[in-house]
């Protein structure tokens, strides 16, 4: 599974290079939206009712998360931190190459997180 997502991240990494201009950027962009809509869909096919948790997730051009990731505590955690590292070293790559800014915010993580009616929610 290591391999697989290694050889993954390569690919990735590749098709992110090989390309130029806006095409470029917008290949690298649907890139990113695709790997989070695989681990959205990962951490939603887990009910909750076990417990929740949070994981930083996306690199802000600044530094720091983009926002924080809340799922259940029955995921494979090792795993998903393997699907987020990968996501949030091709957009920290993204950010570079295209120059990208933002609000330099810091983006705190939860106080609390709760299984509410299925569903992992933060509680500040």
């Amino acid at each position: 599974m290591k391999k697989m997502l290694l050889l993954s991240f390569y690919i990735s990494f590749l098709s992110l290079s090989c390309s130029d201009g806006n095409s470029n950027s917008v290949r690298k962009k649907e890139i990113l939206q695709e790997k989070k809509q695989n681990i959205l869909k990962y951490i939603n096919s887990f009910d909750c009712s076990g417990g929740c948790n949070y994981m930083a997730f996306g690199s802000k051009p600044c530094g720091g998360p983009r926002e924080y990731l809340l799922f259940s505590s029955t995921v494979n955690e090792s795993l998903l931190q393997e699907m987020v590292n990968e996501y949030n070293l091709l957009d920290q790559q993204y950010n570079i190459l295209t120059n990208a800014i933002s609000d330099c915010a810091l983006v705190s993580p939860p106080n609390l997180v709760e299984c509410q009616n299925g569903d992992c929610k933060m509680i500040n």
